[in-house]
């Protein structure tokens, strides 16, 4: 963010922290301000409370060593889950998706993280995503089913269609979620109810 001519006025510590904030996604100038300032007026711990939340995640969380998704441990809690099935494979782009999907119900089986999108303008290629750990997955675990639940916009599209792809070779079925989730939108924002009818009338691709 751009230092404006009446930062100047601000104590260092404060201009310091808008800046930091207003790096963040979704959350612009003001928004910095106001969270910079909140905390300011806040009991002191609170503000140790945030701050020891920011170094715990950085320093304890890190990505499952089978799908990538977060996790404390070697392995995510799902992935560590007898009760899940063990034959499908629902492929999201974020972690985020994962909690989405989680809270409809409808699926029960393990996930794949790819960390991204197929995305050149933005410098996002194959080799960027978690793509050739999946077909490792997919070759060497009892997978029957692989889902395709990348976004329903441009680049998840075009994310599906290449691992559709790669995976065609492998014998396994693939299918995508049905067209009940808006184009264009992110699966993290779809609602419970839409999101778990278009898992479950998933089509075949």
């Amino acid at each position: 963010m751009t230092v404006r001519p009446e930062q100047h006025l601000i104590a260092a510590p404060v201009a310091r922290l808008i800046e930091e904030f207003a790096k963040l996604p979704g959350i612009g100038p003001k928004t910095a301000a106001r969270l910079t300032f909140f905390l300011l007026r806040a009991e002191p711990k609170q503000a140790q409370a945030l701050a020891q939340a920011i170094l715990d995640i950085k320093e304890q969380v890190g990505y499952c060593r089978r799908c990538f998704n977060i996790t404390v441990g070697e392995l995510c809690s799902i992935c560590r889950d007898p009760a899940r099935d063990q034959t499908k494979i629902c492929v999201v782009e974020e972690p985020l998706d994962v909690l989405a999907i989680e809270r409809t119900g409808a699926y029960r089986g393990l996930y794949h993280v790819l960390h991204g999108h197929i995305a050149p303008l933005e410098g996002i290629y194959r080799e960027d995503l978690k793509i050739d750990e999946l077909l490792a997955r997919v070759r060497s675990e009892p997978v029957n089913e692989v889902i395709l639940a990348t976004n329903p916009n441009t680049e998840g599209e075009a994310t599906a269609f290449l691992l559709l792809r790669d995976l065609a070779p492998l014998g396994v079925r693939v299918t995508r979620p049905a067209r009940g989730l808006p184009t264009g939108g992110d699966l993290e924002w779809a609602d419970p109810e839409t999101l778990g009818s278009a898992l479950e009338g998933r089509r075949e691709l």
